[in-house]
């Protein structure tokens, strides 16, 4: 069976995000002031094939230990969906 997963990783909550505070601090010079606390991450999409979804489940988290998150800094979920 092919999934399709969707991972959503973000810098830890106690972390700085640099990008995120440049993009905070921008909206208030174009007028958007009321934003605030921005914080930038990465999506990442993939397709795994495995033989069901507990299977591709593990994959998947262990991609995302092994090659996609960087966990000292960075955390992350996902969920997953039968690909067509």
């Amino acid at each position: 069976m092919k999934f399709k997963a969707e991972i959503d990783v973000m810098p830890h909550d106690a972390l700085l995000d640099p990008q995120g505070k440049a993009v905070t601090n921008s909206m208030k010079t174009i007028g958007l002031s009321s934003i605030e606390g921005v914080r930038i991450g990465k999506h990442i999409s993939l397709f795994v094939e495995a033989s069901n979804e507990q299977e591709a489940h593990a994959l998947v988290d262990e991609a995302c230990k092994k090659m996609l998150v960087n966990q000292i800094m960075e955390a992350y979920h996902f969920s997953l969906s039968v690909a067509n």
